[in-house]
């Protein structure tokens, strides 16, 4: 069996697939009469010369570990960023390119209140909420072209706890 241990997300392990997005340290600057922090222009949002910004909602039913990882998916027009609308955590899976197919795959379980953006054609595993409600906003590219390439994997993956 081919295992993946899941791996804390901090920006540094997950600067080849994309950029973690969070409230760690102080903000870029204080605004709203000095009630708001904002945290500025953290991610890297990419959507070709043919899309555009859209905004949408997914639900995703959660998964339990261990995981079983089947399929990789990648879009080489843009970017995606996933959102989480509650303070729980999720799953995120990717693999760098390897000759147009992915390497060994590594997971990440963000931490309550972390969201992800995922870099232009990075190799990623389904939205992976592990508990409800698995609701999560979503700004990824929009355009006619095709955006979607997905790998099966001859032999799945397990994804397990690395407790």
């Amino acid at each position: 069996m081919r295992r993946i241990t899941i791996e804390p997300l901090t920006a540094e392990a997950f600067a080849p697939f994309g950029d973690v997005l969070a409230t760690d340290g102080a903000p870029d600057r204080i605004i709203n009469q000095g009630l708001c922090g904002r945290y500025h222009d953290r991610a890297r949002l990419d959507f070709g010369p043919q899309g555009r910004a859209g905004l949408s909602l997914f639900k995703a039913e959660p998964r339990a570990l261990p995981y079983r990882l089947d399929m990789v998916e990648r879009h080489p027009d843009g970017s995606q960023a996933f959102i989480p609308m509650s303070l729980t955590s999720f799953l995120v899976i990717v693999a760098a390119d390897d000759g147009g197919v992915p390497a060994p795959p590594r997971a990440f379980l963000t931490a309550a209140g972390q969201a992800i953006n995922l870099h232009r054609n990075t190799w990623h595993g389904v939205l992976t909420p592990l508990e409800a409600p698995g609701l999560f906003a979503v700004v990824d590219r929009i355009g006619t072209t095709p955006n979607l390439q997905e790998h099966w994997f001859d032999a799945p993956w397990t994804v397990v706890s690395s407790t």
